[in-house]
């Protein structure tokens, strides 16, 4: 089997020697292209490459950002009906929220060892994804995206890692303190809309998933839509209050790890198994995709995407 590997050189959790260790027991098992990401979107560019070159599988050593800009490279249109390759996920960012929600252990090593037992016994999952459209653009994401609040927290946090600071999760928590006690909480900016939707208006944040947990702080999942998965369509959780105690019981809900249910409270908006939606805003707001943050939007529609992919678990 013809596999190429892609590396991120930058990836959080690992380093040469780890990465060396790595490459070595992937080579033993397939024919394998190893190729380091230099620059934002390589990876997408390598794995568009990998696609058109025959390859059978793209692996990816890296974090939720580079599997982001491979699966998107392995959906190139221009490839046209060329057999698409399956994905292997090998975590090495700081979240790792794509491999975790695959059922892949957070550790590479383990994770590479668990890839190659699916590569032996041919063992893989069919995935749908999501896909935001936006005027001149548009993007697949795996487990999230979101308009507002949470997007803005990505971008200050984007920020603090231009600056050569790490993207902790105790970073995460302490930037999304300071950035809620800056931010708007009287005038809301978004409309919800979509075919069979009821229109829900004076939505301030939306967060979109395509599975379930929406993130980790650390080892602790964040549930906002316990019910997402990759089988089903996309889910919504919208937020029409940000005062202090609304805020602060949807935290508490949110971080419940024996909880089923969805969130309860008269100021959410929820969605479920949808196929497709729109986010309209009064004034450009702040968007993110997997964790991406992708600058300021007016409008995005969002739509499922089923059975988009095949990846080894």
């Amino acid at each position: 089997m013809r596999a190429m590997l892609l590396v991120n050189p930058k990836a959080t959790t690992t380093n040469r020697r780890t990465r060396d260790v790595l490459i070595r027991a992937l080579g033993a098992a397939v024919e394998l292209t190893v190729e380091e990401t230099a620059y934002r979107g390589h990876a997408a560019a390598l794995a568009s490459t990998a696609h058109a070159k025959g390859f059978e599988l793209v692996a990816v050593l890296g974090g939720d950002g580079t599997i982001n800009e491979t699966i998107n490279g392995l959906l190139n249109p221009a490839n046209g009906d060329a057999a698409r390759p399956s994905l292997a996920v090998i975590p090495g960012g700081s979240a790792n929220v794509f491999a975790r929600a695959l059922g892949l252990p957070n550790d590479p090593t383990e994770a590479t060892g668990a890839v190659l037992e699916a590569l032996q016994a041919g063992r893989s999952r069919t995935v749908g994804l999501g896909e935001a459209v936006w005027e001149g653009g548009s993007r697949y994401f795996t487990f999230c995206a979101g308009m507002g609040y949470d997007a803005e927290v990505i971008r200050a946090v984007e920020g603090l890692r231009g600056a050569g600071r790490k993207a902790t999760p105790a970073r995460y928590v302490n930037t999304a303190l300071r950035h809620y006690l800056q931010t708007d909480k009287r005038h809301a900016a978004l409309t919800i809309t979509g075919p069979g939707i009821p229109a829900a208006t004076h939505v301030f944040m939306a967060i979109i998933t395509n599975t379930s947990p929406w993130t980790y702080l650390g080892g602790r999942p964040v549930t906002p839509t316990p019910w997402s998965s990759f089988e089903t369509g996309l889910d919504l959780l919208g937020m029409r209050r940000m005062g202090m105690f609304t805020m602060a019981g949807l935290i508490r809900q949110l971080l419940d790890q024996g909880r089923e249910n969805w969130p309860k409270g008269r100021h959410l908006v929820q969605l479920h198994d949808e196929a497709e939606f729109t986010l309209k805003a009064e004034r450009p707001v702040a968007f993110q995709l997997d964790g991406d943050y992708l600058g300021e939007r007016e409008w995005v529609t969002f739509r499922s995407i089923p059975n988009a992919l095949q990846v080894l678990v």
